[in-house]
C-alpha cells in the first residue's frame, strides 16, 4: 500500500515521487551540491536564517549580471518591511532578459516566444528577434520624449506586440503598468491616474470565441478621465475591427515603429529603481499598486522556475494567463532570465474547440503548463477525449494558480496524464505583492 499524506488537505495516497536520476538532475539539487547543503531541510534553514547568503548565491545562481557589484545583498535598516535589495548595484533586469543572450549566436537565435492566435495562426521569435522589435519601440518611445521612470500602461492581448511594448518600456528606464484586458472604463482609469501614467498601449480589439472583444473603446472611456496620458499606441490586433484615431494623442503600432533602428541601448538603472506597478483585483476593496524594482520580482520570479519548477534553458512554458495579473509578468521575467521559451496565446483556450489547449500542448512541445482548477473544471464537460487526442509526452510539470484544488478534478487530469508519462507537481502561487518574497521549499510529489 502506498503511504498517505496526512497533512495534505484530502489526506490522499502518495502515486509518485522523483526517481534519483530526477532529483540528482534537477537544478535545485545542483545548487545544493554546490554550496555542500546536503539535506532539503538545511537548505530551508539556511535560506531563512542567512538571508544574504541566500539571495546571494541565488543571483550567481541565475548568473544575473550588474553593471556595478552591489555592495550588500540586502539592508534591512528599516526593518523587514522595507528591505532594500541590491544595494549599491547598477543593472536594468533588460540586461539580463535579452541582452546577455545576445553575446553569443547560439543563444540569440534560442526561441524566446512562441504565439498562437485564436484563429490558429503561429508566430516564433528567437532571442534575437525579440531584441530588434524591442529596440524598435524603445526608440520610438524616446523619440516621443519618455524615458525614466515614466509609468506606461499595457491594455492588451497576449500577444508578441505586447511583449516588444513590455520589454521596451523597461529598457528606457521606464516602469509598466499592466492591466487586465477584461478591465471595464473606470478600472482602467483609476490604475491609470493612482500610477499617474502617461502613455498607454492597446489594441483594437482582439477576438474571443470568434467575436471581437473591444479595447480601443474601453480604453477612449478610461481616458477621458485621465488627462495626463498624452500617447496612446493601437496595435491593430483585428483588421477587421473598428479603429478610431484621437487625432494628436493617437498613433497606431505600426507607424509608431515605422523606421526606428533595430539596435538600442539599454538604459542604465539602479537594482532598486521601479520597473513596474502591479495592482490587485479590487474585488476587497480600493486597487492597491505594488512597486516592483529592478533587482526583486524579476529575481524571485526566475528563482520559482528555475529551482521550485526546475525549468532549464531551452525548455518551453505556456501558462495560461493575461498580463495584468501577477502570471502575466512573472511567465515573462522567469522564462527570460532562465534563457527558455514562452508560449503567448489570445482567445478562449477551449475554441475553436475544447482540444484546442492540448493540442497547442502538442504543436509548441510545451515541458511546463501552467493553468488553473476553474478552467480543469470546465474542460472536464467535455469528458477525456480531446486529452486523450494529443500527444502529450514533451510534459515534464503541470502547475496552478488560482483558486484550490478539488479531489474531483485534481485526480481526473491527473489521470489522464499519468498515461503519457507526463510528470506532474502542482504548485499553487497565490498573487504576491511583496518587494521579494522568502519562500520554503517543498518535497517534490504527487497526491491521488
Amino acid at each position: 500500500m502506498l503511504p498517505t499524506s496526512p497533512g495534505f488537505p484530502f489526506d490522499q495516497d502518495i502515486a509518485w515521487t522523483p526517481d534519483a536520476d530526477q532529483v540528482s538532475e534537477s537544478n535545485l539539487t545542483q545548487f545544493m551540491e554546490r554550496y555542500g547543503i546536503e539535506s532539503l531541510e538545511a537548505l530551508q534553514t539556511r535560506s531563512t536564517e542567512d538571508i544574504s547568503w541566500f539571495w546571494d548565491a541565488v543571483l550567481k545562481d541565475l548568473d544575473i549580471r550588474f553593471r556595478t557589484p552591489y555592495e550588500e545583498v540586502v539592508r534591512l535598516d528599516r526593518g523587514l518591511a522595507f528591505p532594500e535589495w541590491c544595494v549599491g548595484g547598477r543593472m536594468n533586469i533588460v540586461d539580463n532578459l535579452l541582452d546577455k543572450w545576445l553575446e553569443d549566436p547560439k543563444t540569440a537565435s534560442r526561441v524566446a516566444l512562441r504565439y498562437e492566435s485564436e484563429e490558429g495562426v503561429v508566430s516564433v521569435y528567437s532571442y534575437s528577434d525579440v531584441a530588434r522589435q524591442t529596440a524598435r519601440v524603445a526608440e520610438a518611445l524616446r523619440k516621443d520624449g519618455f524615458g525614466k521612470g515614466d509609468a506606461i500602461g499595457l491594455f492588451m492581448p497576449m500577444t508578441p506586440e505586447l511583449l516588444f511594448a513590455f520589454l521596451a518600456i523597461i529598457k528606457i528606464g521606464g516602469v509598466i503598468l499592466p492591466l487586465f484586458s477584461g478591465y471595464g472604463p473606470s478600472a482602467v482609469a483609476n490604475r491609470l491616474k493612482d500610477a499617474d501614467a502617461v502613455a498607454l498601449f492597446t489594441s483594437n480589439a482582439f477576438p474571443r470565441r470568434g467575436k471581437p472583444v473591444a479595447l480601443k473603446a474601453v480604453a477612449d472611456q478610461a481616458l477621458s478621465h485621465c488627462p495626463n496620458v498624452r500617447r496612446v499606441i493601437v496595435h491593430q490586433r483585428m483588421a477587421e475591427a473598428a479603429l478610431a484615431l484621437v487625432p494628436e494623442r493617437d498613433v497606431t503600432y505600426s507607424s509608431f515603429v515605422q523606421d526606428m533602428p533595430e539596435e538600442s541601448e539599454t538604459s542604465d538603472t539602479s537594482a532598486e529603481d521601479p520597473m513596474m506597478i502591479i495592482y490587485t483585483s479590487g474585488t476587497t476593496g480600493r486597487p492597491k499598486g505594488a512597486v516592483h524594482t529592478h533587482c526583486g520580482f524579476p529575481i524571485k520570479g526566475a528563482q520559482d522556475m528555475y529551482h521550485a519548477m526546475d525549468v532549464r534553458p531551452g525548455d518551453t512554458i505556456y501558462w495560461m494567463s493575461d498580463m495584468g495579473w501577477m502570471m502575466g509578468p512573472w511567465l515573462v521575467f522567469g522564462t527570460m532570465a532562465i534563457g527558455a521559451t514562452m508560449v503567448f496565446s489570445d482567445g478562449a483556450p477551449d475554441f475553436p474547440d475544447s482540444g484546442r489547449l492540448w493540442r497547442m500542448v502538442e504543436d509548441h512541445r510545451v515541458t511546463h503548463l501552467g493553468l488553473s482548477p476553474v478552467l480543469i473544471r470546465a474542460l472536464m464537460s467535455h469528458g477525456p477525449d480531446p486529452v486523450r487526442a494529443a500527444d502529450l509526452s514533451c510534459l515534464r510539470a503541470v502547475r496552478s494558480t488560482g483558486s484550490p484544488w478539488d479531489p474531483a478534478s485534481w485526480n481526473w487530469l491527473y489521470r489522464l496524464l499519468q498515461i503519457t508519462s507526463a510528470l506532474l507537481l502542482f504548485l499553487r502561487l497565490p498573487q504576491m505583492f511583496f518587494r521579494k518574497v522568502f519562500f520554503r521549499l517543498i518535497r517534490t510529489q504527487a497526491l491521488t
